[in-house]
């Protein structure tokens, strides 16, 4: 599973999402599904733009954790 930490990070520069898609001319929707972590696909540009703009990684935007229901099944 892919864990977002946009939230977190707009959190700490206290962005809004407005603010965030009006700066780099990402559809609101796409960031609002970042943020909200209910995104199932994202374009490699926007993830550019959005490292370029929160002055991140990607290694700090996105994580890899395991699935809570796969331990569930052993």
């Amino acid at each position: 599973m892919i864990k977002c930490h946009l939230s977190r990070i707009m959190g700490e520069k206290k962005l809004k999402i407005a603010d965030v898609a009006r700066d780099t001319g990402i559809n609101r929707g796409t960031i609002t599904r970042l943020y909200q972590e209910t995104a199932v696909r994202v374009e490699f540009d926007v993830l550019e733009v959005l490292c370029k703009y929160l002055n991140c990684d990607i290694a700090q935007l996105l994580e890899i954790t395991e699935d809570p229901a796969e331990g569930l099944s052993e």
